[in-house]
């Protein structure tokens, strides 16, 4: 058996037959599941800041039982799962992106209810004075005043998702750890595989994390 590492045998016709397909599968994941989650999560987090029990308590009890359970475990028992109750087999991408969209959803609803949370309330006040509703006091004043404040937040937690789309590697997913892994077992360098799909994780995930601290820098400047 040769333990000598070589990634002589990686090239440009093998990183498109094989990583690239996952690499694609696993960006569309995230930005899908970003905004789905955002939308979701910010749902959620007004029905918890409602002041209605019959708003505020399934909210709560959703966002709590997502954040106490693995993501792996929520993609294996949606996958395996949902195709008992409904009668017929669901793809493994599809399946992917509900759990994601569902699972992120908890976690967002909190980035976004620490947002909204931090604007004074003399702006709720002033839009109460201005004869708004609490829908377009949110829509209008609240909401996009959150959006700026949690902006770095919300990205570091699309670089998390970015990394935990690898977990689709449970139900057989294509993604970009797929990709790497099918490359090192056709060429029998599964160890080389590994390490390249770690580099190229720390990459991406490094300059996503550089960016995002230079916008959080530019965002502190303007307040």
């Amino acid at each position: 058996m040769n333990l000598a590492i070589d990634f002589s045998f990686y090239n440009w016709d093998l990183i498109s037959n094989f990583v690239l397909k996952g690499l694609y599968f696993s960006v569309v994941l995230t930005v899908v599941a970003t905004l789905g989650g955002v939308f979701f999560g910010t749902l959620l987090a007004l029905m918890r800041l409602s002041g209605k029990k019959w708003l505020d308590v399934p909210a709560t009890i959703y966002v709590n039982g997502m954040r106490s359970i693995p993501l792996v475990m929520v993609i294996l028992w949606f996958f395996l799962l949902v195709p008992l109750l409904i009668g017929r087999p669901i793809g493994a991408e599809l399946s992917a992106t509900v759990t994601f969209i569902a699972f992120e959803a908890a976690y967002f609803s909190e980035i976004m209810r620490a947002g909204i949370q931090s604007i004074p309330r003399g702006q709720v006040f002033a839009g109460q004075a201005l004869g708004m509703t609490y829908g377009q006091n949110m829509k209008l004043v609240i909401l996009p005043q959150a959006f700026r404040n949690m902006l770095p937040v919300l990205l570091t937690q699309t670089i998390i998702l970015f990394q935990d789309t690898s977990l689709v590697y449970a139900i057989g997913a294509y993604d970009m750890l797929k990709g790497f892994e099918v490359a090192g077992k056709n060429f029998g360098r599964p160890i080389e595989a590994y390490l390249a799909a770690a580099v190229v994780y720390f990459i991406i995930c490094y300059a996503l994390s550089w960016t995002v601290k230079r916008l959080h820098q530019k965002i502190a400047i303007i307040r």
